[in-house]
């Protein structure tokens, strides 16, 4: 039953941060190989995210450093771990292994210079978020006051991402810049974004942006960002839960999974610390959702929205 793709997770920062750490099985690390491995997953996806404590222009030097420690660390360390660069090779992925997708969160580095997304296209990208809370070139984030919209250069990179086949990532954008991204994007997720009704933040999406992703036949991942649950002081799994039922409840069941958010987050979901407790989400999802509906929330809605 498990075969869980989780679309988004920090680790190659954590792992940029502190070379020390091991992917394997660090345990400061909210995700490792061998949690993989114990929990089922089928695939997981890698974010290439610098933090903006790196000076604009050193960030594109991170992204290359970072995608040198998934090629060493998660792929080249871990033989059952294989690299998704087509819809097919998630499908055809042999029992005994997990699948590893590499995915951007902001753009920053960008520099109106294409060949560098191209570039790592090439190296296995299949999903891109054009900023992260704050403004760039590209976009206003969610969290930039002037909640502006699309720039020039962001129209020309979603183009860019269409003619390649690649995923626009909504999270982390200005809600204005959301609706552009809508009239251009061919193949929209919000990889790791919550319910603004019931938790009114602004990286959440508001009811009517969820209706839009539904009918562009879009998918939403529900992240573990505490914060985004709830307003309370502790968030838990019937928290999570709240999302995910609030969402079918707008006629989303088929477009629904999961963002952790794994190793980019501080506090935890109570029951939800780590990959490996994936199984207490699985569990509380089965008394309330058909199997079918259930396989859906943990893969098979994602699966279905890879254009290649």
């Amino acid at each position: 039953m498990k075969k869980i793709i989780d679309a988004h997770c920090d680790v190659l920062w954590k792992l940029y941060e502190d070379p020390t750490r091991s992917f394997t099985n660090s345990p400061d690390l909210h995700l490792t190989y061998n949690q993989l491995v114990s929990e089922g997953a089928k695939m997981q996806a890698f974010a290439l995210f610098v933090d903006p404590i790196v000076p604009t222009h050193l960030q594109y030097e991170a992204v290359l450093e970072m995608l040198q420690l998934y090629e060493k660390e998660v792929l080249g360390k871990h033989a059952g771990m294989k690299p998704i660069l087509s819809k097919k090779d998630l499908q055809q992925l042999s029992a005994n292994q997990i699948g590893a997708m590499l995915t951007v969160e902001g753009c920053d580095w960008i520099d109106e210079n294409l060949d560098r997304l191209t570039f790592l296209i090439r190296k296995g990208v299949k999903a891109v978020g054009l900023t992260w809370n704050h403004v760039n070139k590209l976009a206003d984030g969610a969290m930039e006051p002037r909640g502006a919209g699309l720039t020039s250069l962001g129209f020309k990179v979603i183009e860019h991402l269409n003619k390649h086949l690649i995923l626009t990532d909504v999270s982390h954008l200005s809600e204005r810049a959301f609706w552009d991204v809508l009239t251009v994007a061919e193949y929209p997720i919000a990889s790791h974004s919550n319910v603004a009704t019931l938790c009114p933040h602004p990286r959440n999406l508001k009811d009517d942006q969820i209706k839009a992703m539904i009918d562009v036949d879009g998918w939403m991942g529900i992240t573990f960002v505490p914060f985004f649950l709830t307003k309370n002081e502790k968030a838990t799994i019937q928290d999570v839960l709240r999302h995910v039922e609030y969402v079918c409840s707008l006629g989303g069941e088929n477009n629904l999974g999961f963002g952790s958010d794994f190793d980019g987050i501080k506090e935890t979901v109570v029951g939800l610390s780590s990959y490996k407790d994936y199984s207490n989400l699985i569990n509380e999802l089965q008394k309330h959702y058909s199997e079918r509906l259930v396989r859906g929330f943990l893969g098979e809605n994602f699966l279905k929205r890879l254009p290649s």
